[in-house]
This record gives C-alpha cells, sequence and structure tokens, in this order.
C-alpha cells in the first residue's frame, strides 16, 4: 500500500535543513501540503521553494519554536492556510554546550531544555486542538538515542530528550482514541553538514561507534517519519522506534 497524504497539512519544524528538510521533502512528495518552519526565514524558503519547483505545495513560515506565541502563530496560520492541520512533526532541536553536570552553564541549559522540550510541548498543545477540528492526526516528536542512553557531557540534552519520551506516551494516552497517533524517533548519529564541523578523527570515531558501520541518513530518518504518520501505522502510537545502526544494542 502507498503512502499518500493527499489533503493533509503537515507543520515541520526545524525543516531548513538536515533531518528537517528531507521529512518535509519526503511529506510533500507523498501528497501533503507542507509548512516549512525553521528559525532561519531563508533556509525555510529555500526548501519551501524547491518543494514548490517539485510541483508540491509548500509555505515557509520563521520563528523561535522555544516562544509558546510564536509556536500558536505559526499552528494557527499553518491550520488556516490549507483548511486544517493534520501531521506535526517536532524536529527543531539543538545540541548545547558541552560541559559535565557540575559545570553545566545555567543559560546553555536553559535553552537546550527550551527548544528540545518546551517547543514540543508548544506544539503539541496548539496543533493537537486544530487536529480535532479536523477529525484526527498524526504526531511524531524527534528525541535521539539519548532518549533512551546518557552520553557524557550532554546533561541537558539527554535530560530533554528522556522527558520528550514521557511527554509522547502521555500524549498518546490522551489523545489516540480521539483520532491522535503520537511517537516519537530515536535517531543515532545521521550523516549531516552538522557534523562537518567535528575535529579531526571524531567523525570516524562516531562511525565506530555503530555496529552497521556507517552513520545514518537523513531520508532514513525521514522515511521512517512518513510511516509513522500514515495510516499505514494506524495501531502505533506512544511508542518509541529506534533507528540507530545497532548503537543501543550494544
Amino acid at each position: 500500500m502507498e503512502i499518500t497524504f493527499t489533503g493533509k497539512t503537515a507543520l515541520v519544524t526545524g525543516a531548513g535543513s538536515g533531518i528537517g528538510e528531507a521529512i518535509a521533502l519526503g511529506l510533500a512528495a507523498s501528497g501533503a501540503a507542507v509548512v516549512v518552519q525553521d528559525l532561519k526565514l531563508d533556509a525555510a524558503e529555500r526548501v519551501a521553494a524547491a518543494i514548490t519547483a517539485a510541483g508540491g505545495k509548500a509555505r515557509p513560515a520563521a520563528g523561535d519554536v522555544a516562544d509558546a506565541t510564536e509556536v500558536e502563530r505559526m499552528v494557527t496560520e499553518a491550520a488556516a492556510w490549507n483548511g486544517g492541520l493534520q501531521l506535526l512533526v517536532n524536529n527543531a532541536g539543538i545540541g548545547g554546550p558541552q560541559a559535565p553536570v557540575g559545570e553545566y552553564p545555567l543559560d546553555g541549559w536553559q535553552r537546550v531544555i527550551d527548544v528540545n522540550l518546551n517547543a514540543v510541548f508548544y506544539g503539541m498543545r496548539y496543533a493537537i486542538p486544530e487536529m480535532l477540528k479536523a477529525g484526527g492526526g498524526a504526531i511524531v516528536n524527534m528525541a535521539s538515542i539519548l532518549g533512551s542512553v546518557g552520553f557524557a557531557n550532554s546533561g541537558a540534552y539527554v535530560a530533554a530528550k528522556h522527558a520528550l519520551l514521557g511527554l509522547t506516551r502521555t500524549a498518546a494516552m490522551e489523545y489516540s482514541a480521539k483520532g491522535i497517533r503520537v511517537n516519537a524517533i530515536g535517531p543515532a548519529f545521521i550523516d549531516t553538514p552538522l557534523l562537518s564541523a567535528l575535529p579531526p578523527g571524531a567523525k570516524e570515531a562516531l562511525v565506530a561507534a555503530h555496529p552497521i558501520g556507517r552513520l545514518g541518513r537523513s531520508d532514513e530518518v525521514a522515511d521512517l517519519t512518513q510511516f509513522l504518520l500514515s495510516d499505514r501505522a494506524s495501531f502505533i502510537t506512544g511508542s518509541y522506534h529506534l533507528i540507530d545502526g545497532g548503537y543501543c544494542a550494544q
């Protein structure tokens, strides 16, 4: 059965590059009208333009997902743009400072929690009422392998991703009977332009940490996201799906 989202509207946060861009492009190719959200307007416009050039329907949206007022605005505008909102991917996230818990900068902690956790709550807080109006929908929250394991010097990120899983499961329990499914994805290290800034040898070390012998690709995460959003996953909700090349099997 082919995955199709014809007639549905999707909002994808952090869609101006990397995993978010791949998700937005994939959803559009499967028929969804996509709101391409990013902190940077030029990045959102670039991806939206690529979708339009390929014959799809897209709208760029810029804003800070850590600001509840901005998230409410972008959700309201997304629903009004195409007659409803049925799909949400809370993908935006940041890594934050690297430091032990006893030395972690307070401002860094707050920003990571704001972007990686509070923003996910804001997205669901405002999107769920719109989905109920539309007769149902599906949500994917982008977690990480670090939603299930620890990672030294990344306390804020790990804490946010662990909390995101609890929020995902709770929302699934509350709304699945009302026609809204909520799931989370846990990617390992994905080969995106962000890794190009790593010091010599660091990327090779990351590759070695994955039993499959390579890093993941953005399109692989996008394919799993599409499946979980689609009717083919109609009995899947409240769950956490690793896509990690065996990282967490060790």
